[in-house]
């Protein structure tokens, strides 16, 4: 038995090695890993004794060799693949594990030139991957460390043989979609197009692994599965701690909460319910922020996801006692805090980390295609925003102001944010026009629209929607401009001293 172990990802390998060693078989290996196992006292060939010659290049070749690939893709039942084999001296290899350079991580990080993206580029990995793939009725491949352990039970009870059929085959297409996903994040990067057509690759390949099936999708009727990108972190990649198993609307639910909470730089609390934040406030006490996020509407709150972009206290845990949640959506949590939250057996507690590779484009399904673009992810500077009106934001309006165009964002369109002490009071939203989603901010936050300041996600079409809030109490408001009639719009702001400033960019969420 011969393995070839090749891993920029060293979890798990010096185990795996060992094992297989015990197992009886040789291990075969290059570079770093190489030196891993042999630091470890595990006897290892060279891959240069393999071939008969030295890596070279600073490493760039060194397994693309007929003594390398000849014995991942000979087939054994072959008579004339085994007669050439030992008549160039090729022996077999029964086990490839390979992972491969961190391309992705490698252009998330900022300011990372094109050299250093090149020399990210595996060649050798992916190369072995397709060929152990390809000949999988009598290779066993490995690329993900998660399958090295029950590989290494099972070959250590009843050898090769032990890994079935089936099961060579799922490993192969796990390696077959791993090179997939890798080539196509490589294709991305080098492929873009001109800023004029936006930042987006001229072909999309969507390749994604399988993580998890779900019981059903967004109705018992329709199967769902949660898949990866191949990225880290994130709502897909959670370590849930505590709780039942998640649905397909929990993981858009929690989505939806970890993006709002990730918009601010200061500690925020959000309650989402059906893809839109009903609660929001931004405050450093985390208790204060989560009983003003469900005071923003503790109706919507019964039965909603809970996100925080702090570590959650004891003392918030507590304060949520009385309120039924099916999912709480964090970066981390007290010992205390996970103690009393998993109190609660229908409770979901997610610890969600930043995402670790680069964004891709957003992109929706239409009949025969899809839909791709940027994400929404602009710089905004409030310092650029014009103020279009007699009166000027006082310095509490203005924070406000910047709190609810951020809550915005999240909010489907037409989206009505209503805020006051950075915290929302009210919200419209997924109205068919911009006066129906007023009427439900202003109903939702009743007597608290005193006061409070309004965004809205684009500009207002007529004075109505000025006139409506401004009776109602609101003092400010923020919107993109752009219309044909914002003229009328700005004197009907001046009249009922509304102060008013545009933005000069929208963000409709459809």
């Amino acid at each position: 038995m011969r393995a070839i172990l090749s891993v920029f990802d060293k979890a798990g390998i010096i185990e795996f090695g060992r094992a297989l060693s015990e197992a009886g078989s040789e291990l075969v290996s290059t570079g770093g890993t190489r030196r891993e196992l042999e630091f470890a006292g595990l006897a290892v060939t060279s891959i240069s004794e393999v071939t008969g010659f030295p890596e070279i290049m600073d490493g760039r070749l060194k397994t693309l060799h007929p003594a390398v690939h000849g014995g991942i893709l000979a087939r054994r039942e072959a008579a004339g693949d085994m007669n050439q084999l030992n008549e160039h001296g090729i022996g077999v290899v029964d086990i490839v594990a390979v992972n491969l350079y961190p391309f992705a991580a490698t252009i998330a990080r900022a300011g990372v030139e094109m050299p250093e993206a090149l020399e990210n580029i595996d060649v050798g990995g992916p190369t072995m991957l397709r060929a152990a793939a390809k000949n999988f009725p009598h290779v066993i491949v490995a690329v993900d460390p998660a399958d090295y352990g029950w590989l290494s039970e099972r070959i250590a009870k009843g050898g090769l043989a032990a890994v079935t059929m089936a099961e060579r085959r799922a490993l192969a297409a796990k390696a077959f979609n791993h090179v997939s996903r890798y080539d196509s994040t490589i294709a991305g990067y080098l492929d873009e197009v001109d800023r004029g057509e936006g930042r987006l690759p001229r072909t999309i390949s969507l390749s994604m692994g399988r993580i998890a099936g779900l019981r059903y999708g967004e109705n018992p009727h329709q199967a769902g599965a949660l898949y990866s990108d191949g990225g880290g972190g994130g709502v897909a990649h959670a370590e849930q701690l505590h709780g039942r198993e998640l649905s397909f609307n929990n993981l858009l639910d929690a989505d939806a909460a970890w993006r709002v909470v990730s918009e601010f730089g200061e500690g925020t609390a959000a309650v989402i319910k059906h893809n839109n934040p009903c609660g929001l406030c931004s405050a450093e006490d985390q208790t204060l922020a989560y009983a003003n996020a469900f005071d923003g509407d503790p109706i919507s709150a019964y039965g909603g996801i809970l996100g925080f972009n702090r570590k959650v206290t004891a003392a918030t845990a507590r304060a949520m006692k009385g309120v039924f949640y099916e999912i709480v959506v964090a970066p981390d949590y007290e010992e205390e805090a996970l103690e009393v939250l998993s109190s609660r057996k229908n409770l979901r507690i997610l610890k969600v980390m930043p995402e670790l590779a680069a964004k891709g484009p957003e992109i929706k399904r239409i009949t025969g295609g899809i839909l791709a673009q940027d994400p929404d992810d602009l710089d905004e500077d409030p310092k650029g925003w014009k103020v279009v009106t007699e009166n000027r934001p006082t310095p509490d309006q203005m924070r406000d102001l910047e709190f609810a165009w951020k809550a915005a964002k999240h909010v489907k369109s037409n989206a009505i944010v209503l805020a006051r002490k950075l915290a929302l009071t009210g919200m419209g939203a997924g109205q068919p026009n911009r006066v129906n989603s007023i009427h439900l901010a202003v109903r939702a936050a009743a007597e608290r629209t005193v006061g409070s300041v309004l965004a809205s996600d684009a500009f207002f079409p007529f004075a109505d929607n000025v006139e409506i809030a401004a009776a109602a109490g609101v003092t400010a408001v923020v919107q993109p401009g752009g219309s044909i009639r914002d003229e009328e719009v700005i004197a009907s702001a001046d009249r009922l001293g509304v102060v008013m400033l545009f933005t000069g960019a929208r963000h409709f969420r459809h």
